[in-house]
């Protein structure tokens, strides 16, 4: 920062040339002699001589709003997540600061503080005295200007200037001083003395980041400003001199000795009896067990990872400032209170059911995650993880900033999470919508897709690609895809291949179709690659059966439509923001629009709900038949086995449990997670239990009603003899136990 240049430096000014003849011993006699400051005047040409200088003094106080700690809320307005600060103030009434507190300071700092009006006279002599007589400078400044210095410290630090007296300075300049009396004397015809010393008390450091007694007296021994003691009063009072050297946790010995003078001085100028102020100077300072208010979402006890993605979505907002500096400096110290979406009770569960499924630092590497939106808001319900929020700590020790449920722009990882299967109903939905039905016979024998093969695609160049050389199947002849379980290469519904996740009839339905009806459908739901941002790709058909890569939230934001009669609702977090002034900060209100017919929605829905009532394979906590309450769904593996889903919702509730790797695609099977073992682990391993568990513990206090029924549906009962096209094969391959382990290749 470059050196401050002050027209009182230069000697070719009137001022400056007063300044260098008098110096700083004659100006403080001028100044008590009542040249400068008509506190004492006695007129003619010396106060005239005065009043001159003053002309050329800058006088200007620029006042800012206090630095205060911005607060992030669940959706209560009360239960705190975190507090974010710079400077630790919470600012109170002088009626809330008690009256020992009030004496101390007075006593310690400005004993004539209600005879003066700003300058104190006595104390310019007594402190010129001192200077000319002893080899240490005695300070003169009353509480008003220390106040006026700590106004201007505030206003240039919001203002990004930097400190521009140095509020705790050894060295100030003339000009510094001269500034700091003027503006003293002006304050003291603005505001009453209550006034200037409430300002005081909300303003000063008290070490740390502890800035006014409040902070100060809660951060010390826990206790508000009101019940402030004699003792407790005169630490803090104490610590004006020398903010961090005093701090009793810190340095008490010194601080104890600093307490005892400001105790004395209390009892000297009769704000205490002699027996209050022994028994205070009797007493130890009680600092062994301080109460520092925590700063961040590292401190946050409920939902780090939800307080994280809030955070950074007021530092990408432009509606908090026009630039990331201008964002963080409201967020630390605006006095935001931003009160957002997340249901305690929710969240609560959903941290604690993730953890129990894999804990935090599994010796396996894998990481269970849950989002939860509701479907007829958008509002994020719960957002957790089965790691703990620490930027200091690393993935192997079950700690990580990356938030595995949304994308890289929003503190997730770099490395998106394959989907495996849960993209399959949107496949069917796109059939439905075009004039399709659930019963329609597809040809799913097909698992080797010949190069060259004509695929219908009307949005690209020339309406359609050829397989294999336009599209990202590879350069190999042949593109082979596989399907789990036995007696699956065959004709069958759509219906039937979407509730056996069957590879090959997902890709039939698809080729079978217009490829982008798909990708329009998926477009319209918002359904983009996480680390890319861009949407499904027509030439590149392996996205239909999991090879592509988004975020839980994406995913959660998508299924939405099934539970809500193909309405969907932009994600959102933040349902208010204000400032410590009052002012209102415009965030998102509820963003819903139909974006697939609700009829086509209860068509796929019918599947849907079977899949995720189906108990046999997935330890479900409820008989065939009889689940708590209507809930649909779909599981989904990545071909790697290294990332696994369950994606569904009861009315109410649209929640999204995945299990798998942050950082790598390494396989899970066949490696013990949370000391279980699968020779195969699919999407009904442990994320669809999860899912369940969790959905049973939270659902009831969401919607639990049925979904619409389709007004022509093809079948007449969702449950009852299904699967509908002849049950599974009996001898062990049924793919209720193999879900979808899709294509060799998913990252092809």
């Amino acid at each position: 920062m470059p050196p401050r240049k002050s027209p009182l430096f230069d000697t070719a000014t009137t001022v400056g040339k007063i300044m260098s003849f008098l110096g700083v011993s004659a100006l403080c006699g001028l100044l008590f002699m009542g040249l400068v400051f008509p506190l004492a005047a006695t007129g003619g040409a010396a106060a005239s001589t005065g009043s001159d200088i003053l002309e050329d003094v800058p006088a200007e106080m620029t006042e800012e709003p206090l630095s205060t700690p911005s607060r992030i809320y669940a959706n209560d307005g009360e239960t705190l997540i975190a507090t974010f600060y710079a400077e630790n103030r919470t600012p109170v009434a002088l009626d809330n600061i008690s009256q020992q507190m009030q004496d101390a300071i007075i006593a310690i700092e400005d004993e004539r503080f209600y005879q003066h009006g700003g300058v104190d006279g006595q104390g310019l002599a007594r402190a010129a005295v001192h200077t000319l007589t002893q080899p240490t400078r005695q300070g003169a400044s009353t509480l008003t200007m220390q106040y006026v210095n700590n106004v201007l410290n505030n206003a240039a630090v919001v203002r990004g200037e930097g400190s521009v007296l140095g509020s705790f300075a050894q060295e100030k300049t003339y000009a510094d001083k001269l500034r700091e009396m003027k503006l003293a004397v002006s304050v003291e015809q603005e505001m009453t003395k209550d006034e200037i010393l409430e300002g005081y008390l909300n303003i000063v450091m008290l070490g740390g980041q502890n800035y006014g007694v409040e902070a100060a007296a809660q951060h010390y021994w826990g206790i508000p400003a009101s019940e402030l003691n004699i003792q407790q009063s005169a630490t803090l009072a104490g610590m004006v001199q020398a903010p961090n050297h005093f701090k009793p946790d810190d340095n008490p010995e010194d601080s104890l000795e600093r307490r005892n003078t400001v105790i004395s001085s209390m009892h000297r100028n009769g704000f205490i009896t002699e027996q209050e102020r022994d028994e205070a100077i009797a007493s130890d300072l009680n600092v062994e067990n301080t109460n520092p208010e925590p700063s961040g979402c590292i401190a946050a006890e409920l939902g780090p990872y939800f307080c994280d993605y809030v955070t950074q979505t007021v530092l990408t907002d432009d509606t908090f400032g026009e630039n990331q500096d201008e964002r963080e400096e409201l967020l630390y110290r605006g006095g935001l209170n931003i009160v957002t979406t997340l249901d305690p009770e929710t969240q609560a569960n959903a941290e604690e059911e993730v953890k129990d499924t894999v804990p935090p630092g599994d010796d396996s590497g894998a990481v269970a995650s849950m989002i939860s939106l509701d479907p007829k808001t958008g509002s994020i319900e719960a957002m957790a993880q089965s790691t703990e929020w620490d930027p200091d700590s690393e993935l192997s020790e079950g700690s990580t900033t990356l938030n595995a449920n949304v994308g890289p722009d929003s503190g997730g990882g770099p490395n998106a999470l394959p989907v495996g299967s849960t993209l399959k109903p949107f496949v069917a939905a796109a059939w439905v919508e075009e004039g399709g039905s659930m019963d329609d016979i597809v040809d799913a024998s097909g698992s080797d897709f010949e190069q060259g093969d004509r695929i219908e695609a009307s949005c690209v160049p020339g309406g359609s690609y050829r397989l294999g050389v336009e599209s990202d199947s590879g350069d190999d002849a042949v593109w082979d895809v596989e399907n789990v379980g036995d007696n699956m290469d065959r004709e069958m519904s759509i219906d039937y291949g979407l509730y056996n996740s069957v590879n090959t009839a997902t890709l039939a339905t698809a080729f079978d179709m217009d490829m982008c009806a798909i990708t329009d459908l998926t477009d319209r739901l918002n359904i983009v690659e996480a680390s890319s941002g861009e949407g499904m790709q027509p030439t590149e058909p392996s996205f239909t059966i999991g090879g592509t890569e988004t975020s839980p939230l994406t995913l959660a934001s998508a299924y939405t439509i099934f539970a809500n009669d193909g309405t969907q609702c932009e994600p959102r977090a933040i349902t208010e923001v204000t400032d410590a002034q009052g002012n209102e900060y415009s965030v998102p209100e509820e963003n819903c629009e139909e974006v697939v017919d609700g009829d086509v929605v209860a068509q796929v829905n019918d599947t849907l709900v079977n899949i995720a009532e189906r108990p046999q394979a997935y330890n479900a906590p409820f008989e065939r038949g009889n689940p708590p309450y209507a809930m649909l769904g779909k599981t989904g593996t990545s071909g790697e086995n290294s990332n696994t889903w369950f994606a569904g919702s009861s009315e109410g509730l649209t929640s999204v449990a995945h299990v798998g790797r942050l950082d790598s695609i390494d396989p899970l099977n066949e490696i013990p997670i949370n000391g279980q073992s699968f020779e195969w682990f699919y999407g009904s391993s442990m994320a669809q239990p999860m899912w369940y568990d969790y959905m049973r513990e939270v659902g009831g206090d969401y919607p639990t009603g049925d979904f619409p029924e389709p007004s022509d549906s093809p079948f007449d009962d969702r449950r009852e003899d299904y699967p509908r096209e002849g049950a599974l094969p009996t001898d062990g391959d049924s793919s209720d136990d193999d879900d979808d382990s899709d294509d060799d290749d998913d990252d092809s």
